[in-house]
């Protein structure tokens, strides 16, 4: 046995929480990677809400997702995903801090970051996840990671089991996935 780094983690992650007819979020589509990978387990059933503010982002991941059908690009801040979703989601994922090959200086801020996970939650289905991989070695990354983890720390348990997986012998801020599932909610009787 090998332990997954941590982006192949978030999807085998995502692997169990997404199903064929699915809605589901890319709150930062970057270039399109997890996009692609969330489409393809969707099926063409589903629905995947793609998010960037950057046009070089949305026209990366138009092109890396060209093949399906089932996905909505949206150039706008993830601080607005209820102005554009209002399915039920089965999962959102995040990539937080600067789109790869681009602009550093253009990154995800934490007030955005918090309103986008708030709205996120609300849609989320029980037994859905909402997944953040938290990059925070560039300037301004220690302040969003901070806010998210004073935000996750404070999700009610009877409602959220939050996790966090990380390598902690790793130098340079490795970047690491903070976990969010949405519980089945109990019958009263």
């Amino acid at each position: 046995m090998t332990l997954q780094r941590v982006l192949p983690f978030t999807k085998s992650l995502l692997e169990q929480a997404v199903h064929a007819g699915d809605s589901v979020i890319d709150a930062t589509a970057g270039n399109g990677h997890d996009t692609h990978f969330l489409a393809g387990l969707t099926g063409d059933a589903g629905k995947v809400y793609a998010f960037d503010i950057q046009n070089e982002a949305i026209e990366a991941t138009k092109q890396r997702t060209s093949a399906f059908h089932h996905v909505e690009l949206i150039c706008d801040s993830h601080a607005k995903i209820s102005q554009y979703v209002t399915d039920p989601i089965a999962a959102a994922v995040f990539n937080l801090g600067y789109l790869p090959k681009g602009d550093h200086a253009i990154i995800t801020k934490a007030a955005s970051t918090l309103l986008a996970l708030e709205q996120s939650l609300t849609l989320l289905k029980a037994g859905g996840l909402v997944l953040v991989v938290i990059y925070s070695g560039h300037e301004g990354g220690s302040e969003e990671r901070d806010a998210v983890m004073d935000y996750v720390k404070q999700l009610p348990q009877t409602c959220y089991d939050v996790m966090k997986y990380e390598f902690i012998n790793q130098q340079h801020s490795p970047p690491f996935l903070v976990a969010i599932q949405k519980k089945q909610q109990r019958q009263k009787k």
